[in-house]
């Protein structure tokens, strides 16, 4: 199993999902793991028909992502969609490697401050980036594949 994307967005499925970041990674499939749309059968269905007939989608809650990436098939290219670093520091402190988190898309709503341009965070989620960064885990915002990597820890 390869995951080849760890991304943090707001939108979950969107266009540069679809076209930048499926290209670039070469995916097979993507998870989502959000408790919203895992609870609700119609937004489940919804991103199950934004995804490319040829792309495996999985739809999951947080607390099954562990489950979820222990279970994946060694050939699978998965991406992996979270509205927030959550999911990503649970795999982590399970021991699941993760060379990378991409921040994609956190916007700016009640309780969050900007940390980088369009980019913003609760004190909560600040602190679940400073746990996967202490985890030797590479947090970098990139909107879409062709952008440079900015790092994370110059701005938290």
């Amino acid at each position: 199993m390869s995951i080849v994307l760890a991304r943090v967005d707001d939108r979950l499925i969107h266009g540069q999902v679809m076209t930048s970041w499926l290209n670039y990674t070469g995916a097979t499939k993507i998870v989502v793991i959000d408790d919203v749309t895992a609870n609700d059968s119609f937004l489940t269905m919804i991103i199950k028909t934004l995804v490319p007939a040829n792309i495996k989608t999985e739809v999951v809650r947080e607390d099954a992502c562990i489950a979820m990436v222990q279970a994946l098939d060694e050939r699978d290219k998965v991406i992996m969609l979270a509205k927030t670093p959550a999911p990503y520091v649970m795999m982590a402190e399970a021991g699941i490697c993760l060379d990378k988190v991409n921040i994609g898309g956190m916007g700016i709503k009640p309780g969050r401050k900007t940390i980088y341009k369009n980019i913003s965070a609760s004190e909560e989620e600040v602190s679940q980036l400073k746990a996967l960064l202490a985890k030797k885990i590479a947090v970098e915002i990139q909107m879409v594949a062709e952008d440079p990597a900015i790092d994370v820890s110059k701005y938290i």
